[in-house]
């Protein structure tokens, strides 16, 4: 009876005090914004406390919040950030750490969950995520090749006479670094939910074995011309005369408007990989200002969001691809969430690490140069790369 009358003393107090929760948000399509605005209508009639909602470009939030927070002024609540801030914004010392608030993450996917963890600390609650998948056009390829002789077979069917069996920017470090992954490359080491900055796996065994993979899909199988870019695969796509192409949810829209009847599968495993394909992974999630007086309430409200019911609307809202498992599976006979979702689960989340800044440019340099010409020297080019990341991150 004691812990009982307690537990309602508490509950009353802490409705006698409302808080005012101030949101900022890049969202621009209408229906996530109605979304928003419906959530925080719920919130606040729930709980007693009022929600301001403020419209923040994106690219301003992190320089913004590391201006505003240790003022006292900003938000107490974004939504959403990508992981790839997260750990600038942890350094700086500006959002507040999630693991208290968090009771059970069972629901919440372990790639996104990974995402959204920096140094061992959950930073922010996953709310959708996006990689790139294998995209299958289904009057070309029934079923999708689940091998990588099966994978090679179909693309070489379907290539000539104006049409082609598949096509990626071969160029693109982001839309290839499954191929990384499977080798056993990386960016920076993971261990134990900690990047190691120090130890950059871009120009490994594995790291040779992707890039030379990618040159033969152009200079070996004949499958990947020269100058391919996403546009132009993309438009092939729409066009019909494509019967596989790896991109993300962003070309779903026009892919559907052409009224292409596709599929999504993950690729195959490489080659003498020991590990599947596994893609990139970003994560957008919600996070709490480290400055904010009203801490409680701001993380009662992003948990909130991330439930797998506000998953599902979110999902019909804007079709961001959910990271609630209970949400997928509400949404399993959506081809476009159930085939993302699984490339999802098999990717690896991007680093969140500042000092990823250093790296993208000498890869993708490398990327690039390695599918120049036929057969190049993989290993000058990886190491010299290699050497100018090492030299900016120190």
């Amino acid at each position: 009876m004691k812990k009982a009358a307690m537990l309602l003393s508490l509950a009353l107090l802490g409705q006698s005090s409302a808080a005012t929760l101030t949101v900022w948000s890049h969202f621009t399509g209408a229906g996530e914004i109605s979304w928003l605005r419906a959530q925080a209508d719920t919130y606040a009639k729930a709980s007693g406390n009022t929600v301001n909602i403020v419209s923040v470009p994106l690219d301003q939030i992190p320089d913004k919040l590391i201006q505003a927070a240790p003022k006292g002024q900003g938000p107490d609540v974004i939504v959403t950030l990508p992981q790839d801030r997260l750990g600038q914004l942890a350094a700086a010392g500006v959002i507040e750490p999630m693991d208290k608030y968090v009771l059970s993450r069972t629901d919440l996917d372990k790639t996104a969950l990974s995402a959204m963890t920096y140094k061992g600390k959950l930073f922010g609650l996953p709310m959708f995520a996006e990689s790139v998948a294998l995209l299958y056009n289904k009057a070309l390829v029934p079923t999708p090749p689940t091998t990588w002789d099966a994978f090679l077979a179909t693309a070489q069917k379907n290539t000539g006479n104006g049409k082609f069996g598949f096509l990626v920017d071969l160029s693109n470090a982001y839309a290839n670094y499954g191929f990384f992954g499977a080798y056993g490359s990386y960016i920076f080491k993971n261990t134990a939910g900690t990047l190691n900055v120090g130890d950059v796996g871009i120009a490994n065994a594995g790291a040779v074995k992707a890039v030379s993979l990618m040159n033969d899909l152009r200079y070996k199988y004949k499958l990947v011309p020269e100058g391919i870019t996403a546009d132009v695969a993309k438009s092939a796509f729409v066009d019909g005369k494509l019967a596989m192409i790896v991109t993300g949810p962003w070309d779903i829209g026009d892919i559907k408007k052409a009224g292409i009847n596709f599929g999504i599968a993950n690729l195959p495993t490489p080659p003498g990989a020991a590990d599947k394909w596994s893609p990139f992974v970003g994560v957008q999630g919600v996070i709490l200002n480290a400055f904010s007086k009203n801490k409680v309430a701001a993380a009662q409200f992003a948990k909130s969001l991330v439930t797998n019911t506000a998953q599902v609307s979110f999902n019909q809202a804007g079709g961001r691809i959910p990271v609630s498992l209970a949400a997928r599976t509400k949404l399993k006979a959506d081809p476009v969430v159930s085939g993302f979702s699984r490339a999802i689960s098999a990717g690896t989340p991007m680093p969140n690490v500042p000092q990823m800044g250093a790296v993208w440019g000498p890869w993708g340099n490398a990327v690039t140069q390695s599918v120049q010409k036929a057969s190049p020297d993989y290993t000058s080019i990886l190491s010299s790369a290699l050497k100018e990341i090492n030299g900016n991150i120190k």
